[in-house]
């Protein structure tokens, strides 16, 4: 079985229907047909701008975001899809908090449910810091399909690893 380090976790029956899919070579045609538009955020003030109408329908709450961007660094070789950072500094006597969220730069050309899954899981860290109960629950108030998703996520990052790229900008973008 040649399924990659993503789908470990999953239960044995999907990572074998994800294998037929390869074995057959019928991966690539799965997710084109499954997400056949790309999404058409393509810089950092288009990224912050989609974060943070996501952050106000849903969580006008919490903490500001100082920065939000696509970060050529992050790659999943690292675990990381998108990350979130708290830094803490002392002005005077009170202590201001700086947020931000970076995205794999991996994603800027994808469908816009795998770029809404990540940005959801990264603005859910602004609540929940530990991935637990509370977090995946957040996760699915903001995005009610999030675990389907989030699998799809990893079937296109197993073509990524196997296969290569599936989205190569030549897609159609609503």
């Amino acid at each position: 079985m040649t399924v990659s380090r993503y789908l470990a976790h999953y239960p044995t029956g999907l990572q074998q229907q994800v294998q037929a899919l390869i074995d057959g070579k019928n991966l690539t045609r799965f997710l084109r047909e499954r997400y056949p538009v790309t999404h058409s955020v393509g810089n950092d003030k288009q990224l912050r701008d989609y974060v943070l109408a996501l952050k106000n329908r849903y969580l006008k709450q919490s903490s500001p975001l100082s920065n939000v961007v696509f970060d050529n660094k992050l790659h999943v070789v690292h675990n990381a899809l998108g990350v979130h950072r708290s830094q803490g500094r002392i002005q005077g006597n009170k202590i201001k908090t700086k947020r931000d969220i970076r995205i794999s730069s991996m994603f800027k050309q994808v469908p816009e449910e795998f770029l809404e899954m990540i940005c959801v899981h990264e603005l859910a860290h602004l609540k929940e810091s530990e991935h637990n109960k509370a977090f995946y629950q957040l996760c699915c108030h903001m995005l009610p399909n999030y675990h389907q998703v989030e699998f799809d996520t990893r079937v296109y990052l197993t073509h990524l690893e196997l296969i290569g790229p599936v989205y190569t900008g030549a897609e159609p973008q609503e």
